[in-house]
């Protein structure tokens, strides 16, 4: 089968025509110069080995922004996981060198970077609450981690259904105390940082609830549409600060137009602040002029080496 000329990349993932991704990279690509054409195509796990053949078969495809419910399916067609995605567990970008196809998780990246963009306060001694038990909660664990907390609440349905996160938990390090879902509602005030990873609108029962003072709390709401959210409202109206999912797509985003352009997660790219605020005036979100924390380092997670 002949390979087409122009490089591609591709969202992977059903459904995904919401999607903004397309929008970052575009407005990245631009920015760099780079002729790298990104796509939406639908994907689900029935279908991800015939749409993995027909698109690495018939194109020079750089790369794979993977999302819901591929993370688990995709490791199945990878050939290494950088240690950054061995220690977390999860992945959610496919890139290749040498001929190899590695996968490398830079939702971690996004999460970090979107809440110290809205300066939430995690440390050693700070418990930030998790809402939901799944592959984005998992990346919210290492996420919390590497800022610098050392025990986390987790709000889930279900604990059972969330042994992924256990076991990446344990692995870093991170107590975790599961609480049912819906104690969240007279809980929250305890917690200066929440990271919902429900899915869209399943976190805006709690809306009602969130009545008293927050005294500066941040919310990372994963979700991004419709924005803002009934809870982010609740959460701002109550003196909080509520963070669109957006601020972490934007941000995960920038490492994988590392990765799809060829270069490491330990280099700037080339005018990366104008890359950074091309990508935010293409999806509606504020200009900004701190530089991107870079968070690629497995070793910085405490346990595995760079």
């Amino acid at each position: 089968m002949t390979i087409h000329n122009c490089p591609k990349a591709y969202v992977l993932g059903h459904p995904i025509s919401h999607s903004k991704s397309p929008d970052l990279h575009r407005a990245a690509y631009r920015v760099l110069g780079e002729q790298l054409e990104y796509e939406r195509q639908e994907t689900d796990a029935v279908s991800l080995p015939s749409v993995w053949q027909q698109l690495t078969g018939a194109y020079d495809v750089r790369g794979f922004s993977v999302t819901m419910p591929l993370k688990s399916a995709i490791t199945d067609h990878l050939d290494e996981l950088t240690n950054f995605a061995r220690a977390v567990g999860v992945v959610n970008t496919v890139f290749w060198r040498d001929g190899k196809a590695w996968g490398h998780n830079t939702d971690v990246s996004g999460i970090v970077n979107a809440l110290n963009y809205a300066k939430a306060l995690v440390h050693r001694e700070s418990v930030p609450a998790i809402l939901g038990g799944g592959g984005t909660a998992t990346a919210a664990v290492a996420a919390l981690r590497f800022m610098g907390t050392e025990s986390i609440d987790i709000f889930v349905r279900d604990e059972t259904r969330a042994s992924a996160v256990s076991e990446v938990a344990q692995r870093l390090g991170v107590k975790t105390s599961f609480k049912p879902l819906e104690s969240f509602a007279t809980a929250y005030l305890r917690y200066p940082t929440v990271v919902s990873t429900l899915p869209a609108g399943a976190a805006d029962v709690f809306a009602d609830d969130i009545v008293m003072p927050l005294d500066d709390a941040v919310l990372l709401d994963v979700s991004y549409h419709p924005w803002p959210s009934p809870i982010a409202s609740a959460f701002e109206s109550a003196g909080g600060t509520a963070v669109s999912g957006l601020e972490m797509l934007m941000y995960q985003a920038v490492d994988q137009v590392k990765l799809f352009t060829g270069h490491t997660l330990n280099e700037r790219l080339p005018r990366e602040e104008d890359v950074i605020n091309a990508m935010c005036r293409a999806v509606g979100l504020p200009q900004r002029q701190l530089p991107a924390v870079q968070v690629y380092d497995g070793s910085a997670l405490g346990q595995v080496d760079a």
